[in-house]
């Protein structure tokens, strides 16, 4: 029996309108009748997730969730930070630094804000803005205070320019940061120790349980690592390859309800026949 579900949202939870299917929310409200622990994981700061955590009534005690890509853990209940891994000046310098050189934008957040240290705002950073419904403002990087906590910082491109700038990074950058592609435009810089699927095998490990009775459903890079860990992974039809190679099941797209399909599939029906 599977205990708790990691669930990314751009891509898995959400179909390309960046709404949750009806279907989608019925298999959710059903699974947590039933005891499973629903726990949404994404790469988007808390901010741009929190509209949906009240609309699947994920802020109930006992829940929790995932954002930033792992680097930030929340009981949605309280409001207690579980666990969060941050960046700071140093690494913001470090990797502006870099972005000049390889002539790529950058934005950057906060807990609850995005800044560009780029006059000229990228159309990346207006759309990450708008998607999670976060203030955006402009700030040059030698205005961040240096003890300021940063979640995650980003790279923003075209996705042919992004390619060539992924290509170009050099290997000292590579081993100290964890560093995800989430969607073609979207490349993503955390804490070394942070990614969906170390948060969530913590998450597992707190709440005691164990890494077969976890299942976890994604699409893109960034859930690689979750869909690794978990004793079910679970690519959706519109994944990446990397991501279907991994995983133990496939379901259908996003835009057709696949995660309430895998769950229907994988975890709620088996519970119907042992009952049976």
């Amino acid at each position: 029996m599977y205990k708790l579900i990691a669930i990314d949202m751009d891509g898995t939870l959400l179909n390309d309108r960046h709404e949750v299917p009806e279907a989608v929310k019925h298999t959710l409200d059903e699974a947590k009748r039933q005891g499973i622990k629903i726990v949404l994981c994404s790469g988007r700061p808390i901010g741009g997730m929190r509209r949906y955590i009240k609309a699947l009534n994920l802020d109930q005690e006992g829940d929790f969730v995932i954002a930033y890509n792992g680097a930030f853990v929340q009981d949605t209940h309280t409001n207690e930070i579980v666990a969060e891994l941050s960046l700071g000046r140093d690494d913001l310098v470090k990797l502006y630094d870099l972005s000049i050189e390889l002539n790529t934008p950058m934005h950057f957040f906060d807990a609850e804000s995005l800044y560009s240290p780029n006059k000229n705002i990228s159309e990346f950073t207006v759309l990450e803005s708008y998607l999670n419904k976060i203030p955006l403002s402009y700030r040059q990087v030698s205005d961040v205070p240096a003890d300021l906590s940063l979640p995650k910082i980003m790279y923003i491109d075209q996705p042919d320019n992004l390619v060539q700038t992924i290509q170009a990074l050099p290997e000292n950058i590579k081993e100290q940061y964890t560093i995800v592609q989430s969607s073609p435009y979207f490349l993503e810089f955390v804490h070394p120790s942070a990614s969906k699927g170390n948060a969530v095998k913590k998450l597992a490990e707190q709440l005691g349980i164990k890494q077969e009775e976890v299942m976890s459903i994604g699409d893109n890079g960034n859930d690689l690592s979750m869909i690794n860990y978990a004793g079910c992974g679970v690519a959706m039809d519109n994944a990446i390859p990397e991501i279907k190679a991994a995983a133990d099941f496939q379901t259908r797209s996003n835009n057709e309800s696949g995660v309430a399909h895998a769950i229907e599939k994988l975890a709620l029906e088996p519970l119907r026949v042992s009952v049976k």
